[in-house]
Parts: structure tokens; sequence; C-alpha cells
């Protein structure tokens, strides 16, 4: 948060600001999340920050205000998505400098282990057939070579420890890594590691020559789920849905948390008629469960998802082939729900 911002909200006019990005969040229809207020609460204190003329525009385009487009915003404007952004980047990198140290922490022991060979190896080459200057000269340079090896073999240990806690610090980098691009309430990857396996996912499939569809699936009425039974049963349902979308994302598909009760499936190799099918059994096995109250075993009724699809057009971007992704799903919920649809392909360029 900026400190003109910060500066604000501890003013006079915290609340009539707060209040004000509210009515403005209702009438965007966008829910009432963290994130989504920390946006419009920018948006309404400055809107002419790169933020708010990015809120600007899309108020002008009349297109639904997503979870999509709140994480992809606050990726791109709010300071601490960028910092967390900022460390993935710097911890990779540390992975790789340290990569580079171990190799040549194990490079430097064997080059002091075939000296030392080389060394003794003159020596008894010598001993016995050279005159007395010369004998005591290699018996000096042997004893030197003594000492040489005891200190390599001392370094050798201090490289050994620096080498395993080189391999330490990475396991922990990497544990971080993972932590850092998997969603804490259903484990599946979130939406910074999804963007990264749909670039590498499009660039596999331009290099195979390949087509690949996405799939956006929303829990249907889950804010109305939500005020009715509390936000504990809210992430069960959540935890649930994640379970049976992660199932159909094994393999090469790749199933993530799109954001808020939205997730998303990759799926390389699938064109629309196969990837309708896969929603299709997703769609299908989350209404077939009535699912129960853990805390009080009340039966809390079928939840049901409606679901957005889209086939990848020859080059298309990410970023298109997600909106029509998205606007397949709408496609979804204006039909009534609880049902898989299809975007329109492209039409080829004259």
């Amino acid at each position: 948060m900026s400190g003109h911002l910060e500066a604000l909200l501890r003013g006079p006019k915290a609340y009539a600001l707060a209040r004000k990005a509210l009515e403005v969040m209702e009438t965007q229809g966008a829910w009432p999340t963290a994130l989504n207020y920390e946006l419009w609460l920018h948006f309404v204190a400055a809107k002419d920050t790169p933020l708010g003329e990015a809120l600007v525009e899309h108020i002008a385009s009349g297109a639904p205000f997503t979870e999509a487009m709140a994480e992809s915003l606050a990726a791109k404007h709010l300071p601490h998505m960028r910092l967390n952004g900022e460390l993935l980047t710097a911890g990779d990198a540390l992975s790789k400098e340290l990569d580079t140290v171990s190799r040549a922490i194990e490079s430097a022991r064997e080059s002091n282990e075939a000296y030392g060979e080389r060394l003794a190896s003159a020596s008894q080459a010598l001993d016995g057939s050279t005159p007395p200057a010369i004998t005591a000269m290699v018996q000096n340079l042997t004893s030197a070579t003594q000492r040489i090896q005891q200190e390599n073999e001392s370094l050798e240990t201090r490289l050994a420890d620096t080498t395993a806690e080189v391999t330490r610090l990475r396991k922990h980098l990497e544990a971080v890594r993972i932590e850092a691009m998997t969603d804490g309430l259903t484990h599946l990857p979130n939406r910074r590691a999804f963007d990264q396996a749909l670039e590498r996912a499009l660039k596999a499939a331009d290099a195979k020559g390949e087509t690949l569809s996405l799939a956006v699936i929303d829990i249907d009425h889950f804010k109305s789920f939500n005020d009715t039974w509390g936000h504990q049963t809210g992430d069960q349902v959540l935890r649930y849905v994640a379970s049976v979308i992660a199932r159909a994302g094994e393999g090469v598909r790749t199933a993530a948390r799109f954001g808020g009760e939205e997730f998303a499936l990759i799926l390389p190799g699938d064109d629309m008629r196969s990837a309708l099918a896969i929603a299709e059994q997703v769609r299908q096995e989350v209404a077939s469960r009535v699912l129960k109250r853990r805390s009080t075993s009340d039966d809390l009724g079928t939840v049901t998802v409606s679901i957005g699809l889209a086939e990848r057009s020859a080059g298309e971007p990410p970023a298109q082939l997600i909106e029509r992704a998205d606007a397949a799903l709408y496609a979804s919920k204006r039909g009534g729900r609880n049902r898989s649809t299809g975007a329109p392909a492209i039409a080829a360029a004259a």
C-alpha cells in the first residue's frame, strides 16, 4: 500500500473512502474479498495511477470483474504482490548460482586428488636411483607434498561440509518456491503457477504442432453458499471441488486454483470435443455427491459447477485464450449454470 493511501486511511476521509470503494465494487459486481477491496480502494483514492487507469479502462469496457482479473492487476500494480514475484525470481537465480558453486567445489576436490597422486608417483620413480643432492631435494619435495595433502584433506572436509550446506539450502529454496506456487487451501497450483504452466504448455504445443484446450470452472452460487453456511464450510466445498478437478488434471494436464471459487484445467493435446468430454466428467462427478457439514453432519445438498472451454488457435496468446474460456464460462452461467460451454472457434484470417 502506497504511503499516500496509507495516510488517507489514517485521516478524516478514511471511512468515506472505504464506503465509496464498497459502493463501486457492488456496482461493478466485484465480490468483497480482501484483494478486490484493496484494488478498488486504490482506485477511489487515486484514479490517475497506473492501477486507477487500468480500472477506468475496465469499467469502460463493460466486462465483468473476475477473480482472474483481480489477480492479474494485483500482480502488476500492488507492491507486495510484485515483491512476491521478485522474490521468486531471485530465488531461481540463487538456485542456479548454488548449482554452479557446487560443481566448482566438486571440480576442485577432484583436481586436488589428481595433484597428490601425480606427486606421489614422481617420488616413487626417483627414489633410489639418483645422487644424494637430488635425493634430498626429492625428500624435501615429498615432505612438502605430504603437508599439501594434509591441507588438501582438511580443505576437502570443509568443501564437503559446504557442499552439504549448499544442498540443504537448495532443497529449502525449492520447498519455499513450491509453497509460493501452491494454493494453501486446496493444495493445487495457484494463479502464478498456472500462468507459468500455460506458457510452457503453449510453447510445447507450438513446437509439436499440437492443439491445446483450456477449461475455466466456477462453483455455482458459491457466495450464497458461503453466506448460508459460513466460510469454514465454504472452504470444505472448495477443497472437495478441487479434489475432483485435481484428478482430472493428472498426467500431462494441469489443474489450478484460478482465484476465489474459480479453477482451471490446461488440456494439452485435447481438441474441443475431447475437452468437453473431460469437462462433463468433472461437472457430473462434482454434482454426484451430497455433501455434509463436517461440524454438524447437516446435509448441504449438492454442489454444481459451470465450465467454459476454449480450444486454442495456432499462435493464440495466453491472454486471449483465457478471455475466450472466460466468455464461455459466463455463457454457461447465463444458460442456467451446471453446464459446460465451448467457445466458438476463431475465424481464420482471409
